[in-house]
């Protein structure tokens, strides 16, 4: 079982107690003014310049780019996505099936709607799936994406050489629990175990503890169920976007198994550069913030 994408793990520590949303908003240090608002997602700008789309993943708020975004803000107009229903948002249409699928429309139409064709688009975990799911449906959307630590489908961290079919009725109950969990009390236990298994350094595991429990349950599952349905392998070869795709490794995953594991998943896509970092879970950019910095850096120059 692979830690830093453990959806799995996600699954298995939530599944006895899930989380309530807390009421507090969780805003982005970002913040210029009012968002965007659409059914699926929330879209917060700032800056100036070439735009930049940062699209968080499951139960993660946009704040979880705030180390990065006021120094992109210098020099991109920076589009902060926050899907609703986490960092504490009115859930609007996340209640009903294809949650992910809606994102991806209002994605695409927040580029026709700001004039952002061939925008840079950097999606992390869930959030990394809707920006290979743009790239595929809308090709003119993207002019380069950078995947961070997802892959094209998350079943095979189930079970190796997993299909949608086999991981479907695992899908189906975790996403139920989740449902069953909204307005229960919640539990700081929980919400710090499925951190631990996210995150490597103390700080980042309790600012991770944080997000989740901000989450609605609803919409977690949900989002959950989407990401391990969809299946983007037999896509991959067609998406001719170029991809750079930052992965983790460390603690139970050691490198040599890291490399293996995201080089073989994305052996099939046309243009791939691979970015791997030491000493980091599922959140690098919490976990590893200068060699993420460097990654974006480099990926936007």
């Amino acid at each position: 079982m692979i830690r830093q994408l453990t959806y799995a793990a996600l699954a298995a520590v939530t599944i006895p107690a899930m989380l309530n949303p807390a009421p507090a908003k969780c805003q982005s240090a970002t913040a210029a003014a009012a968002p965007i608002q659409m059914e699926h997602i929330s879209v917060e700008v700032t800056g100036k310049g070439s735009p930049v789309i940062l699209i968080p993943g499951l139960t993660t708020p946009r704040a979880v780019w705030d180390g990065v975004a006021p120094d992109l803000a210098r020099t991109h107009k920076v589009y902060l996505v926050q899907v609703n229903g986490f960092g504490g948002d009115d859930p609007r249409a996340n209640l009903k099936p294809g949650m992910l699928a809606g994102a991806v429309a209002e994605l695409h139409a927040l580029i026709v709607r700001e004039k952002l064709a061939g925008a840079a688009v950097v999606g992390h975990s869930m959030g990394g799936l809707a920006g290979l799911l743009l790239a595929k449906a809308h090709p003119g959307d993207v002019g380069k994406l950078m995947v961070v630590d997802a892959l094209p489908y998350v079943g095979v961290i189930f079970a190796p050489g997993a299909t949608v079919a086999m991981i479907e009725p695992t899908a189906v109950a975790i996403r139920d629990q989740f449902l069953s969990q909204y307005g229960k009390p919640q539990d700081p236990a929980a919400a710090a175990g499925v951190a631990a298994t996210q995150a490597m350094k103390p700080e980042s595991r309790a600012q991770v503890a944080k997000w989740i429990a901000a989450a609605d349950p609803r919409v977690t599952g949900l989002a959950f169920y989407d990401d391990a349905t969809t299946d983007l392998r037999p896509d991959l070869a067609g998406i001719a976007t170029p991809i750079t795709l930052v992965y983790p490794w460390g603690g139970r995953l050691p490198k040599e198994r890291a490399d293996a594991l995201y080089h073989g998943e994305y052996a099939s896509a046309p243009q791939v550069r691979f970015v791997d970092v030491g000493d980091s879970g599922h959140f690098v950019m919490l976990d590893q913030p200068e060699a993420f910095r460097a990654a974006l850096a480099a990926f936007l120059g």
